[in-house]
């Protein structure tokens, strides 16, 4: 079993930047992928960034690329996204995610594990 706990959301005005945390425990050397996810209200989740847990190579969505920056701390377990130059848009609850098998990144279906989700909000 894992278990993903994420931190570091908040309120942040447009324009300013936020860093998110997920941290693992339990089998995490099971991780092949550690992705981020978003759901904005009324909306459907939706891929953000991923990062290969051996060999960290990363994956961002269209809608984050050069922005957003997606890192792992192997020896602690744990993921970061940074966050900068945020947008209204970005305004969600944000979820980390842990995937065992390779396979398209972006399928939320194909992660087994989640967390809890923290919430950002951009304001204007």
């Amino acid at each position: 079993q894992v278990q993903l706990v994420e931190s570091g959301g908040g309120l942040v005005q447009a324009g300013g930047s936020l860093r998110l945390s997920c941290a693992a425990s339990g089998r995490a050397f099971s991780a092949y992928y550690m992705g981020w996810f978003r759901q904005a209200p009324g909306k459907e989740r939706e891929f953000v960034a991923a990062i290969r847990w051996s060999g960290g190579r990363t994956y961002y969505a269209n809608s984050v690329k050069g922005r957003f920056t997606i890192s792992a701390d192997n020896a602690k377990n744990t993921v970061y996204l940074q966050m900068n130059s945020l947008k209204l848009e970005d305004t969600g609850v944000y979820y980390c995610a842990l995937r065992s098998s390779p396979g398209s990144v972006i399928d939320a279906t194909a992660y087994e594990y989640w967390g809890q989700g923290t919430q950002v909000t951009v304001s204007s």
